[in-house]
């Protein structure tokens, strides 16, 4: 079996108020409005927006639940504002505006206390009483009751909803954040435009650039910086609108971190690579034991402060292992000695051995983790902290066996969302598509359709 490039078999351990928007001419509409989108609507701790005990007479409740695939779960958005399920609207009770007003299930009647809209920041908003839809207590138990209340951009507001007619998942703010990993050096490599148009996405982490033996970079140590695959990638992901983050490292190869003697011909050969691109942002993906060294950390750090001076403007995110309560705190520790500040801290938290674990709350806790150890070393706030970090997961099942779900993705984004994170990206889109016997790492091993685990993470806003 071949091993992923990014993971080994084995893998060294290393808010803001919501805008609601206003819709004006409210009146009827009819009870058989066209639909546009159907699907499950997932908010806080990756819960379902359910219909209690799947019931259709008025005034039953609707509360977050398990997602089960159920009927009571499967929503429709109308093309007039409609939010539906069991063939009724999900109205607000009596068409109350007051923060903490129920909602319920309830005949189509036509009323504004049926409309809601959708907005690009995740808010689910009843413009009559221009409150959001809400998770009562900020809890996420099981039959939590959902309510009105005035918009504030917590996580129990914040919801993925399936796109309306005419209404890509277009991303917002946090567009760069999201970022999943490509590579093009095997396994099958989708079409970046067909994920694109499929989920919204626009950026793609494009990997890896590695040393060819000598200081001087090349993807997978091999492939020409322009005029090839890679180069050509970069021209579709433009030309439909998005951009790529290329990242030097990954688990195997020549890494130029170790192959340039300097921390000034490391910096020449990262400024090689955002020339030939005109960049945004690079990713330095730390694994394997290349980064033990302390000279190499070292190196790796000075190269980068001096990136950061010549390239105003241009993001470095560094990305590397951690263990279940969070990572070393080694690199971050040289990083804030030496004074380069990073744009994100980003941890990958899987590999943590065995299956049968919940990956998702194994997730929060390393980030917490990591959230800390950036913190100590900055003297940064709480929210500083955050947003200087970053979530890259691996969707389906791990190297070790463990199974990461696209629930455990709702859960993921529903903590960034909540903590305002950096970065939020997994290993690897190639993956995000059931298998049909293909090679490694060209399917993620779970029961999914193609590309379900980037859907989720698409409607990141940062």
């Amino acid at each position: 079996m071949t091993t992923s490039p990014r993971t080994p078999t084995v893998r060294a351990v290393l808010g803001t108020t919501a805008a609601a928007a206003l819709l004006a001419g409210i009146g009827s509409f009819p009870a058989d409005a066209a639909a546009s989108a159907t699907g499950q609507i997932t908010g806080v701790g990756g819960k379902c927006v359910d219909v209690a005990g799947a019931a259709t007479a008025d005034g039953t409740t609707v509360q977050l639940y398990d997602c089960n695939g159920t009927a009571a779960q499967q929503w429709t958005r109308g093309s007039d504002g409609t939010i539906r399920a069991l063939g009724k609207c999900l109205d607000v009770a009596s068409g109350a505006t007051a923060d903490g007003t129920r909602t319920q299930l309830w005949e189509c009647n036509g009323t504004a206390a049926q409309r809601w809209t959708v907005t690009a920041a995740g808010d689910i908003v009843n413009p009559q009483a221009d409150k959001c839809l809400d998770a009562t207590g900020n809890s996420s138990a099981n039959g939590t009751p959902l309510q009105i209340w005035t918009c504030t951009g917590a996580a129990n507001q914040k919801w993925t909803a399936p796109a309306g007619s005419g209404e890509p998942p277009t991303p917002g703010p946090g567009a760069m954040a999201v970022a999943p990993y490509l590579y093009n050096g095997w396994g099958s490599p989708p079409n970046p435009t067909t994920v694109m148009n499929a989920t919204g996405v626009k950026w793609f982490t494009l990997a890896f650039v590695l040393s060819n033996g000598y200081c001087n970079p090349q993807w997978d140590g091999g492939r020409p910086l322009t005029g090839g695959v890679d180069q050509q990638t970069v021209n579709t992901v433009r030309a439909a609108g998005g951009d790529v983050i290329p990242s030097f490292g990954g688990w195997s190869g020549n890494k130029l971190e170790s192959s340039c003697g300097s921390p000034g011909e490391l910096a020449a050969a990262y400024q090689k690579v955002i020339n030939a691109y005109g960049l945004k942002a690079i990713d330095i993906d730390i694994e394997a034991a290349a980064y033990d060294s302390p000279t190499v950390q070292q190196r790796t750090v000075d190269a980068l402060r001096t990136v950061k001076a010549d390239n105003p403007g241009l993001k470095v995110y560094v990305t590397f292992g951690t263990g279940q309560n969070g990572p070393d705190n080694s690199l971050i520790g040289k990083a804030a000695a030496s004074g380069l500040t990073v744009d994100s801290w980003t941890i990958m938290p899987f590999n943590f051995g065995g299956a049968g674990q919940d990956m998702g709350r194994l997730t929060v806790r390393a980030a917490e983790g990591l959230k800390t150890a950036v913190q100590n070393a900055y003297g940064y706030t709480d929210d500083q902290a955050y947003r200087h970090t970053g979530i890259s997961s691996m969707n389906g099942v791990t190297d070790n066996g463990e199974t990461v779900t696209v629930a455990d993705f709702r859960t993921i984004l529903a903590y960034a969302r909540q903590r305002h994170l950096a970065r939020l990206t997994f290993w690897s889109v190639n993956r995000d598509r059931p298998c049909t016997g293909g090679g490694a790492d060209t399917c993620s091993g779970v029961s999914q359709q193609p590309w379900d685990f980037t859907r989720v993470l698409a409607q990141y806003n940062g």
